[in-house]
């Protein structure tokens, strides 16, 4: 069967088996790779070298000793929970005020499948976030240490402030999610640097498992 798929290839018009070879190469090239090699791929800066990722354990450290600046890019609501006092904060994602038909339905689908479990608003992309951070850190050869929740955030914004000229910046890898008590000195706010994503309904149940290990361990 696949000896005569291939073999009905000769029988269509030249133009035809053009289009269709260049659509079977453009789908092997998706298949095959996963994000391209540019300089403007936030993985690519990564693999590179051109930005270096640091682990939470390492951060505090690296901050003290060599002179990097704590660049929190969590949306608000995530830094009153809690944050690294003394840390720069630019939010890349704010909340949407648009009360649109289509964005009032969009809150709408979020707040019941995300929203109301995780407490996380309806966000879109602060327009502002490059001006804001050059407000604060005008000096693009200043060290920078980007960081979010998950890692995932502060990927995106580390493609977009390489792009916009800085050229000294880290990663934190895995986020705040991924650090533990004493990866940096000093925190501010009513939770743990680590929960701080946690919000809604599901910040109940982790509160209930913080009790449940606690009373586990005294008895």
């Amino acid at each position: 069967m696949a000896i005569r798929a291939t073999n009905l290839s000769s029988f269509l018009p030249v133009q035809a088996r053009t289009k269709t070879r260049t659509k079977t190469r453009t789908f092997a090239t998706k298949q095959a790779g996963s994000v391209p090699l540019t300089s403007s791929t936030a993985k690519y800066l990564i693999q590179s070298g051109t930005v270096r990722p640091i682990p939470p354990k390492e951060a505090g450290e690296v901050i003290q000793t060599e002179g990097y600046r704590l660049l929190d890019i969590r949306p608000i609501w995530e830094w009153e929970r809690a944050h690294v006092t003394g840390s720069v904060h630019v939010p890349l994602f704010v909340d949407d005020a648009d009360n649109g038909p289509i964005t009032l339905l969009k809150k709408w689908v979020h707040f019941g499948y995300i929203g109301l479990w995780t407490g996380q608003l309806f966000t879109k992309v602060n327009e502002q976030f490059v001006p804001q951070v050059a407000e604060v850190v005008p000096n693009r050869d200043e060290k920078l240490l980007v960081a979010c929740g998950e890692g995932l955030r502060s990927l995106m914004a580390v493609q977009m402030l390489h792009e916009s000229g800085y050229k000294n910046l880290a990663w934190l890898a895995g986020g705040f999610s991924r650090s533990v008590n004493r990866n940096f000195p000093q925190v501010e706010g009513n939770t743990k640097l680590q929960y701080a994503t946690v919000g809604g309904v599901s910040s109940i149940f982790l509160q209930l498992l913080l009790i449940l290990r606690v009373l586990d361990s005294e008895s």
